[in-house]
């Protein structure tokens, strides 16, 4: 059985947030980084943002995180408040429904301070 890797494709041309390994970090800027950073500091999160990512229409509805999580629609709503409060994804209601995007830009930005 063939194996395969979750790619989360990001724009590399990000230069708004400070590199970690570049120089030391004001406060300020280690304040915004650890935002992101503990937003994907979880598998649940994890798995919902490498959803988003593989999704062909760039969005879900939160009902379909649901039962391939395996987690509850409240459990999915507070691990979503998370990733959009660090700025990770963005929610556009549509009735009852709430249909997440990934912020490719802000991936893009977490990682591009990991590099030097």
């Amino acid at each position: 059985m063939a194996t395969t890797k979750a790619v989360i494709e990001v724009n590399d041309q990000v230069e708004c947030c400070p590199s970690v390994l570049a120089a030391p970090l004001d406060a300020d800027d280690a304040a915004e980084l650890a935002i992101g950073f503990n937003a994907l500091g979880d598998p649940v999160r994890l798995r919902l943002l490498s959803m988003l990512a593989a999704a062909p229409e760039g969005e879900i509805c939160v009902c379909e995180f649901i039962q391939p999580v395996g987690k509850s629609q409240g459990t999915i709503s507070h691990h979503l408040k998370i990733l959009g409060e660090a700025g990770l994804v963005h929610g556009d209601r549509r009735g009852k429904w709430v249909w997440y995007s990934l912020d490719r830009t802000r991936l893009a930005e977490l990682r591009s301070s990991l590099d030097s």
